[in-house]
């Protein structure tokens, strides 16, 4: 089980102070959310606030582009120092040749899926995933409600994975805590990002061992993969993804553990994007 703190909730004054008290708090991973005012209504980190971050702490950074346009974006943070760039299915046609830059730059490649938007449109990429990040809120802003629909997606990803042989690992992201990381283990999920649960604790380095103990016990018997993704052959296909109006997704009203995939897909929520 990997646990990644996001600085999106840390002291924005003193992040590579807080990146060093994550480290040592047992962090595995440190998150860190890119924001460009356009895929999400918010502004976050560049390149060189990665960079800090990277001379602050050998923690891998798991950078998670919320852009309009990451193309020009991933060999920037590359060389910052990301480990993990992560880049959105709601891209369309430019998702397959993204993940080969990803891959082609050395990173580990990701892959994040919006809460309306139907988990079928990853499937065609999953051969070609470290990371399947499965949003369970709607991007944007830190310390938002928990999205009890995602909680099928993710046991969706995981059902993919043993059936297709794959070993990506399936990351939530997204309200977070004590309970929502248990369910979302109990369904699958292996990599939990939490921002305010954590870094809003007074104590790190016990919030993140209470976390990690809390998804270990919750978390189902998995063997290893019997074959890599890296060794998947042939062109990346494009996702085929129909329009559908968007239904507003509601917010977690009560824990439902082991809750069934559903039979139809969630309809997605398509953004408008400026051409290239």
């Amino acid at each position: 089980m990997i646990i990644a703190p996001s600085l999106l909730a840390a002291n924005a004054g003193r992040l590579a102070a807080e990146a060093r008290r994550a480290h040592r708090a047992g962090a595995d991973w440190l998150h860190v959310d890119i924001m460009d005012g356009h895929f999400v209504p918010n502004l976050t980190f560049g390149p060189a606030i990665v960079a800090e971050v990277r001379r602050a702490t050998r923690l891998p950074l798991d950078v998670h582009l919320m852009c309009s346009r990451p193309a020009t974006l991933l060999e920037p943070f590359r060389q910052a120092g990301a480990t993990h760039l992560t880049v959105h299915v709601e891209l369309g046609d430019r998702v397959a040749a993204l993940l080969w830059k990803i891959r082609a730059l050395g990173a580990g490649v990701g892959l994040a899926v919006n809460p309306p938007t139907p988990i079928a449109a990853v499937r065609p990429f999953l051969g070609h995933l470290d990371l399947l990040l499965v949003m369970t809120v709607n991007p944007g802003f830190g310390g938002q409600t928990f999205i009890e629909e995602a909680v099928p997606k993710v046991q969706q990803a995981a059902a993919w994975r043993t059936e297709l042989g794959l070993s990506y690992r399936i990351e939530v992201d997204g309200g977070i805590n004590f309970d929502t990381a248990a369910e979302c283990a109990g369904a699958g999920a292996d990599t939990f990002v939490s921002g305010t649960t954590l870094f809003g604790h007074t104590n790190l380095a016990s919030a993140i061992r209470r976390l990690r103990r809390t998804v270990e016990r919750h978390a189902p018997d998995r063997r290893p993969a019997s074959r890599s993704h890296e060794t998947c052959p042939g062109p990346l296909p494009e996702p085929r993804v129909e329009l559908a109006r968007v239904q507003p997704a509601r917010a977690r009203r009560g824990p439902r553990r082991n809750q069934p995939p559903p039979r139809t897909a969630q309809v997605l929520h398509h953004r408008q994007l400026e051409p290239r």
